[in-house]
């Protein structure tokens, strides 16, 4: 089914529409949710999640790339979770060395207050890593939106882990100098 069929049978609020999405994308997304919670039971809880948070959300929404929509309430959900169970403490996977990357980027919800500001970041984000060569951001969005390890990126890419790396240590640095230009730094 195509993503604007079932996105229309959200809008007739036909249940139909969360079977749908989950035999499309019910994979994809625990995929995501995996990589970020490293449990499985967890993770279908999320998928779980983010079905009804579709539901809730279309109407009024309406997703233009639905299965962006889809990875983003996933990726939040997961990251939710993960941070109400405290377990950036356990283990040493992947997500700890991305929020260790990009911990002088981001938040941990105390400091920005107010939404607006916080959507008006996400929004320079966005325009940054689009203004980016386009490898350069695909291989910054699978690095910190899908939380995907470096070695994977790299054999997708042809490329060593060291010249992903190197890559992402660049962005990293443009990332900040775009930043302290719009005043966020």
């Amino acid at each position: 089914m195509e993503d604007t069929d079932i996105i229309k049978l959200y809008f007739d609020r036909n249940q139909n529409a969360i079977e749908e999405t989950r035999k499309k994308y019910g994979g994809y997304c625990l995929s995501l949710a995996d990589r970020i919670l490293e449990n499985y039971q967890d993770s279908e809880e999320c998928v779980n999640d983010i079905l009804l948070a579709a539901w809730n959300s279309i109407p009024p929404n309406r997703p233009k790339v639905f299965r962006m929509f889809l990875a983003k309430l996933t990726r939040n959900r997961a990251l939710n979770r993960l941070k109400a169970e405290n377990a950036l403490k356990r283990g040493n996977g992947e997500k700890e060395m991305v929020y260790e990357e990009l911990s002088e980027f981001i938040s941990d919800g105390s400091r920005i207050e107010d939404e607006l500001v916080a959507k008006e970041l996400e929004q320079t984000i966005n325009r940054f890593v689009a203004a980016l060569p386009e490898r350069e951001g695909d291989i910054f969005i699978r690095r910190y939106f899908f939380v995907e390890p470096v070695k994977d990126i790299a054999e997708g890419y042809g490329m060593t882990p060291g010249n992903v790396s190197v890559t992402l240590n660049r962005t990293r640095k443009k990332l900040k100098e775009y930043l302290e230009n719009n005043g966020y730094l």
